[in-house]
């Protein structure tokens, strides 16, 4: 569940908290509709899906990471980096940086004012050099989240679209972006449904009994409202 320390005071909030029965789990489809409405704030707020897991983090076999091509979009506007040999191609093709030696020189310096970085897979060797910044940021380019790629454009394309990547925290909490406020509760649910589909998927082998204990739709400032997650645990 999303953090509410500084904001579970306000009146928007307490009037939302008292809108409906937090008590009540429902559907996925009622969950958005739910959200749709509590009272809104002046920017576009982010939606997200937070699942509690019945994994071990500690486990390296139990590690759940995965992406999600959302079939509305994300609604944000993602800042993308490409470690290239070729960084014209990677600019033309709608990257906000790209290079090879200068950009990992930013980085190393500090520089992360990004969202995604994509590498070529042919600059990955370099690109190792700058794993200790982007590792714990969660932005290190990885095959698995399909930020090492071959084609640059196809990848910017696709990162820019919607394409969101998610990985569990060592509370065995994940949190999925799945759009914005400014949604309606249609594509919030069918972005939702998209993202737990893939945390399903993304489910470890080494996992027995129940994968998902609990979860909650949410904005970011808002409270989260609970999701029926029994749909979502049958083998």
């Amino acid at each position: 569940m999303p953090k509410v320390e500084k904001i579970k005071g306000s009146k928007r909030y307490r009037a939302a908290v008292e809108s409906y029965d937090n008590a009540k789990v429902l559907s996925l489809a009622e969950a958005s509709s739910q959200l749709a409405n509590f009272p809104k704030v002046k920017f576009d707020e982010t939606v997200e899906v937070y699942a509690h897991l019945s994994v071990d983090p500690r486990k390296s076999d139990q590690m759940v990471r995965g992406t999600i091509q959302l079939p509305n979009g994300s609604g944000k506007e993602v800042r993308v980096i490409v470690f290239t040999e070729k960084p014209e191609e990677a600019l033309a093709a709608g990257a906000d940086e790209a290079g090879l030696e200068e950009l990992i020189e930013k980085v190393t310096a500090g520089f992360t004012d990004f969202d995604v970085a994509i590498s070529t897979t042919s600059a990955m060797k370099e690109v190792r050099k700058v794993a200790r910044v982007l590792g714990p940021r969660g932005l290190m380019p990885n095959p698995k989240s399909g930020t090492v790629v071959d084609d640059v454009a196809e990848g910017i394309k696709a990162v820019k679209a919607g394409r969101v990547e998610f990985k569990m925290d060592k509370t065995a909490n994940v949190a999925i972006v799945v759009g914005k406020r400014s949604f309606t509760p249609e594509q919030i649910t069918e972005n939702a449904e998209a993202a737990i589909s893939e945390l399903v998927k993304a489910r470890p082998k080494s996992v027995s009994g129940r994968y998902i204990k609990s979860l909650a739709l949410s904005g970011t400032m808002t409270p989260g409202v609970s999701i029926d997650a029994a749909p979502y645990n049958k083998n």
